[in-house]
């Protein structure tokens, strides 16, 4: 007998009005806003409530494949060991516990002990979230700054540990990002944001037994700044940095009470960073390279006009990094959107020779460089994994070019990586645009038929590449038969910046008509069904799903997408981004554009998913948020809901969840986040009719 569900919750009405460039918005939900409200709260446990009981009859099936996730993760495991100074450094989850250790021993000492330096476990007693951000061990040794959060709302308070006591000191700092310690071990250079807006926009100075001083501001609101060092650590870098534009200043780290001095000025729209080895900054920048190119310059002579060129820019490949050594650099690059990583021996003059490439062995992959603290190594520590593949550490020997395995993270529950196939497919845009697919799929569960249940994933924003790592929780999916497909539209970074600039601002909607051609293209050519599709995306890749369930209903296509997980999604576009007051707003301008432009207000009306819903049969939707998130506030999916409520014409699900003790990120704790996606999957193989 089929259970019968409460109603909905139905939020009150209160219309607004805002009147801009002869537009009249209309907002019904503007009272959500009103956070830690009784009748906000009230509203939010109601939906919480109601999505429970949708939920019912599901409870067998979370727990199953929580138990399928939990049984592919090696509870107790350990990071490889990286060294720096006399220590070694690592971490270590413990069945049972939800958070890391982070742990030292002496380098070149057998068997000696461990040292526990921080553990997070102990951090998070009593605290419903903890998340650690920045950590930052002096020069020698002996001190550990970090910083942690206990909400969610990514608002970090700054700590100092004496290592050799375990104490911590009573320095500290609120709302701090990154951390930079001077060469004395006992002067900190941090950046703090801004209470409202969240902008990282000052850097301190702390000598420890001193009150801190403020030695930088950044006034412009497109702009966050950071501190860092040079890998040799001779210099502490300060960079600004908006999301078309950079600009570094540096000062030596021996003289940390010397003023900063700048590189070059800014530029907009060009970006620069740096890096320092024997008297020349190497500079990675797109100054007269939209692609990137590397150049230097002397320490003493740093504007532009005295930079030379080592690398030159590669059209069809983008420069997105490089690693510098004293004797070698690794230049990562971009080619047909995967990572490709290049190791140049230096000559004696410090210029680049002929490279090495690394090789790497699958069709869709993700590849990056590790840890690697010592400048003056002759080899370097590189990570990668693929769809198919776990993660894996490997040192590659400059001289030999050969690559050592140091660890495959182990995956138990009877994993067999020969099992599954991935495959990199590309299809054409209807403006003749080439947009890059990857695939992941069980063998034995996949017939290239048109019968598989279909799932896509994208972002599509900000120049990030989506990442194409291996995924123990994927697998309660794969070995279900689902075809898991990753689409790497414009908008994202998998082609350089052209590829960003293709899909934002004025051009933004082509990020989701790429979406919807390569649902129906990887359906028409037999690698999903057409009537069992379902699609996820969070954050900006929340606000796609939006736009592109609207898309497909505006282009008559209702039908095109059965099941849609959104998390934490801007769907607010309109009324988010005309508020300045709201973290990021200001300096999302540069990805969206500025509402309070005409132009920009009209085009980023046409797609602004709460802006855009209608009256039409929606798919099944699950959509979660955090009340904690600073990054999208939790009233925008809310009000989503909401207002979808009111306007949807079938009897599909529509739930929202609200974890109403995290942030951004869902869960803080491990097993929290893995119940998250055990839910998240129940919710979609109920609503794709696949059967256990």
């Amino acid at each position: 007998m089929k259970t019968m569900l409460p109603a909905p919750p139905s939020a009150e009405k209160l219309p607004t009005a805002t009147f801009l460039h002869g537009t009249e918005l209309h907002d019904d939900y503007a009272w959500m806003r009103e956070k830690g409200t009784a009748r906000v709260l009230e509203y939010l446990e109601a939906e919480n409530a109601y999505t429970a009981a949708s939920m019912q009859g599901t409870e067998a099936l979370q727990q199953k494949l929580y138990d399928e996730i939990l049984s592919h993760i090696k509870e107790d495991d350990s990071s490889v060991p990286y060294r720096d100074g006399a220590w070694e450094y690592f971490s270590r989850t413990e069945k049972g516990l939800q958070y890391a250790r982070y742990l030292r021993r002496a380098a070149g000492v057998a068997d000696a002990p461990e040292e526990t330096i921080l553990d997070v476990n102990k951090l998070a007693e009593g605290q419903p979230f903890m998340s650690v951000g920045a950590l930052g061990l002096s020069p020698d040794g002996n001190l550990l700054a970090y910083t942690t959060d206990n909400t969610g709302f990514r608002q970090y308070t700054l700590h100092v540990r004496d290592l050799t006591t375990g104490e911590d000191l009573t320095e500290t700092a609120e709302r701090v990002g990154s951390i930079a310690w001077a060469a004395d071990s006992r002067t900190l250079l941090y950046s703090t944001e801004d209470e409202q807006t969240k902008r990282q926009d000052r850097v301190f100075r702390l000598k420890l037994g001193n009150n801190p001083i403020q030695v930088f501001h950044e006034p412009d609101e497109r702009f966050n700044v950071g501190v860092g060092r040079t890998r040799d650590r001779k210099y502490i870098l300060l960079e600004a940095g908006s999301h078309t534009t950079s600009e570094t200043w540096f000062l030596p780290a021996d003289a940390p009470d010397a003023t900063f001095r700048l590189i070059a000025e800014r530029v907009d729209d060009e970006e620069y960073d740096v890096d320092h080895r024997a008297g020349y900054f190497y500079i990675h920048t797109n100054y007269r390279a939209d692609q990137f190119r590397l150049v230097r310059t002397p320490v003493s002579s740093t504007a532009r006009e005295s930079w030379v060129e080592l690398l030159a820019e590669n059209p069809e490949a983008p420069l997105e990094d490089v690693d510098l050594f004293q004797s070698f650099l690794v230049a990562g690059y971009r080619e047909r959107g995967l990572p490709v990583m290049r190791v140049y021996p230096l000559d004696a003059e410090g210029v680049p020779t002929s490279p090495r490439e690394i090789a790497m062995p699958d069709p869709a992959y993700e590849a990056g460089s590790d840890v690697n603290r010592d400048f003056n190594t002759t080899s370097f520590r590189y990570s990668y994994q693929s769809l198919v593949r776990p993660g894996s550490v490997y040192l590659y020997d400059v001289a030999t070019g050969e690559s050592a395995l140091l660890k495959q993270q182990e995956v138990p529950g009877g994993f067999n990586a020969a099992n599954y196939a991935s495959e990199r497919l590309w299809f054409a845009a209807k403006d003749g645009t080439q947009v890059p697919v990857s695939l992941v799929y069980r063998k034995d569960r996949f017939h290239k038929d048109g019968t598989s249940p279909l799932y896509v994933y994208a972002y599509g924003s900000y120049g990030y590449p989506l990442p194409l790592g291996f995924g123990a929780s994927r697998l309660a999916l794969l070995d279900r038969g689902l075809v898991m497909a990753y689409a790497h539209i414009r908008g994202g970074g998998e082609l350089g910046d052209p590829w960003h600039d293709a899909g934002k601002m004025m051009v933004k909607r082509n990020t989701f008509t790429d979406f919807i051609e390569a649902t129906e293209f990887l359906t028409r050519e037999g690698y999903g069904d057409p009537k069992r599709v379902a699609i996820e995306g969070g954050s900006a890749g929340g606000l796609l799903m939006g736009a592109v369930v609207n898309f497909a209903i505006e282009q008559g296509k209702p039908q095109l997408f059965r099941v849609v997980t959104s998390h934490v999604p801007f769907v607010d576009v309109m009324n988010t981004m005309l508020d300045a007051s709201l973290p990021l707003t200001v300096a999302e301008y540069e990805e969206w554009g500025n509402p309070n432009e005409p132009e920009a207000f009209e085009y980023m009306s046409s797609y602004s998913p709460y802006d855009n819903l209608q009256a039409a049969e929606y798919p099944s939707m699950l959509v979660k948020t955090s009340l904690n998130d600073s990054q999208v506030m939790y009233w925008e999916p809310a009000k989503y809901v909401a207002k979808l409520r009111t306007l949807k014409t079938n009897d599909t699900p529509l739930l929202l969840h609200i974890n109403m003790d995290a942030g951004h990120g869902g869960a803080s704790g491990r097993y929290d986040y893995l119940k998250e996606i055990a839910f998240d999957d129940a919710f979609l193989l109920r609503e794709l009719g696949v059967a256990e």
